[in-house]
């Protein structure tokens, strides 16, 4: 019985031709010696209309037929009688009058619902157990062909821009300077390990000096951190670089690599060029280097304005080199105490000592701080965050930069307060594409009591600053950018360093890394540059969080086939799970139990 159309193309104009359909039992309805069954495929619904009063033998294997079953059938095409049309199908006008049933396989009954509504109300590791019983739900379906579409697009791009795609190794060498690695132990060098690729990084810049000049690749990759609705131990990038490029050239590509997905996946033609902001000015205005610019609320600098105040916890932070920030939360002075702590909590744990604030109620200012402040400092306060009735008020007193992630977050919480009131609608189709750029090349890490590279160390400086690299490193920008869409980063990259000197400088002198670490870790690639690298860069994209947007929905796990939980486990496949001593004593391996 092989099959003639699939189950969502059977149109009025078929009416009267034999077809064979296939695919899983979607419904099935008993009217009384006619049965009644929503066939569904991969494309979509027809209904069959079975015969079973004159015919025993296909009474008889209908007795068995459960939903999820996987039949073939053979009929003929007719129009579905006057008022049983269904003008929700495509197939909504015919019906196929069975004559012959094939059943491949009788399903069990499923475990939780396979409509969208009924399984969005599935415990998620339920439908991670089950998962190829949750694809098959409709939403899932269409996330799966969505991601099929953006890469063929990406890929479609590309090619036409010349770019030729290279796979490069998964199995590579250990960089524990980075994030956390997965490590594989080799059996014919024991005692020593390959690392899966977080990044085709170093061997996509080798492919510059190779002469490759314009390279892309969809590529697999690996960090053993800690998992969140955004971030999977193993994930999908669109790895880009090419060479005699200018950071200009970068933006003009990839903003046409996404004018394309947009409109190849949605029909939606995104305006280019996108706007660009600097970190300084995201920090200072949305306390975060991913901003979500659907909405305002920003942050305010209050420094110039309580630096001589009598509220000596404001002066205090001032006189030893800190920043006052605020932020007008309008409309959520109806907060509960409940939801007053969660966000002090989350101050504390972004390093505050707590969280000042005033709630406008009553036409009165209600706080414990109001009382110090100077009816100068009220006015400024009321003139430049617009305070009315209803509002509230938060600020933070810290350095400059905590001051601002503080607050920041609170934003981002508050507006998600509002929305849960209905006081702030934030729509997922609303577009807002932005370029974070000039990021300070290096960042002081306290702990260690030295630089540590913002982006990578392979981020080329702003040409005009590489003099400061000798005297004060955290005032060189990078040639480094970010792009951001309703505050998620979607990706970064930078134009890199192509100089062998510069390069060992940054590696030996800025970063302090001993000379003999240098070599063993980045020697081939220091040699390589000595052999003529081109000036070159390029972007890192995340394909699952671009996809997840595209989507409609906040985890990526709902657009990655099989993805892991948060534990970092396939409930499906039940990984990761012991090994035998025979394996480990190959890989010279012995396993300890922590206590």
């Amino acid at each position: 019985m092989k099959r003639t159309h699939h189950c969502a193309q059977l149109k009025p104009a078929d009416i009267g031709a034999t077809v064979s359909l296939a695919g899983w039992v979607d419904t099935i309805r008993d009217q009384g010696g006619i049965i009644f069954v929503d066939l569904r495929d991969r494309e979509g619904v027809t209904q069959i209309q079975l015969e079973t009063r004159e015919n025993a033998a296909l009474g008889e294997q209908l007795k068995h037929l459960k939903p999820e079953s996987v039949i073939g059938i053979t009929g003929k095409v007719v129009q579905r009688p006057a008022g049983t049309e269904n003008p929700s199908l495509p197939t909504g006008g015919i019906e196929v009058n069975a004559t012959a049933l094939e059943i491949h396989n009788i399903s069990d009954t499923p475990p939780f619902p396979l409509d969208d509504a009924g399984g969005d109300k599935v415990n998620e590791d339920l439908r991670l157990t089950y998962r190829y019983l949750d694809l098959r739900r409709p939403k899932m379906r269409k996330n799966l062909m969505v991601r099929h579409r953006a890469a063929k697009s990406i890929r479609d791009y590309f090619d036409a821009q010349q770019f030729i795609e290279v796979e490069t190794p998964a199995l590579f060498k250990s960089t524990p300077e980075g994030a956390r690695e997965y490590l594989v132990p080799s059996r014919i060098h024991p005692g020593e390990f390959y690392a899966l690729s977080q990044s085709p990084q170093q061997f996509k810049q080798i492919l510059m000096v190779a002469g490759v000049e314009k390279y892309f690749q969809i590529a697999r990759c690996f960090r053993d951190e800690d998992l969140r609705s955004d971030r999977q131990m193993e994930f999908t990038q669109v790895d880009v670089e090419a060479s005699f490029v200018t950071r200009e050239d970068i933006y003009a590509l990839f903003e046409g690599m996404l004018k394309k997905v947009w409109l190849d996946v949605l029909g939606t033609d995104i305006p280019t060029p996108f706007p660009r902001m600097s970190y300084d000015d995201a920090m200072n205005r949305y306390g975060v280097d991913k901003p979500d610019v659907r909405f305002g609320m920003e942050l305010v600098d209050f420094t110039e304005t309580f630096r001589t105040s009598s509220f000596k916890v404001f002066q205090g932070t001032v006189a030893s080199g800190g920043a006052i920030k605020g932020l007008n939360a309008k409309g959520l002075a109806d907060l509960t105490q409940g939801e007053l702590k969660n966000l002090e909590d989350t101050a504390k744990s972004l390093g505050a000592k707590g969280l000042a604030f005033i709630k406008v109620e009553g036409g009165e200012w209600k706080s414990p701080i109001v009382k110090f402040f100077s009816d100068a400092e009220k006015a400024t306060l009321t003139q430049q965050l617009g305070i009315a009735e209803g509002d509230i008020v938060f600020f933070a007193a810290a350095p400059w930069e905590k001051a601002c992630a503080i607050l920041g977050r609170i934003r981002l919480e508050a507006a998600a307060l509002l929305q849960k009131r209905g006081k702030l609608t934030l729509r997922t189709d609303d577009w807002k594409f932005l370029w974070v750029i000039d990021f300070p090349l290096m960042s002081y890490d306290e702990e260690r009591g030295g630089y540590a590279a913002t982006h990578h160390p392979f981020t080329a400086p702003v040409l005009e600053d590489t003099a400061l690299l000798d005297s004060d490193p955290k005032k060189v920008r990078g040639q480094h950018y970010d792009l951001v869409l309703n505050g998620m980063e979607l990706g970064g990259g930078s134009i890199r360093i192509h100089q062998p000197a510069l390069q060992k400088k940054i590696f030996e002198e800025v970063l302090k890394i001993p000379a003999d670490v240098v070599e063993s870790r980045f020697g081939y690639m220091l040699k390589a540059f000595t052999f003529g690298a081109p000036p070159h860069g390029g972007i890192a994209f995340g394909l699952d969080r671009m996809v997840a947007l595209l989507c409609g929905t906040t985890s990526i796990r709902d657009v990655i086939a099989f993805p892991k939980t948060q534990k970092g486990q396939d409930l499906m496949a039940q990984s990761p799970t012991p090994v035998t001593a025979k394996q480990l004593k190959e890989l010279h391996i012995a396993v300890v139990q922590p206590e």
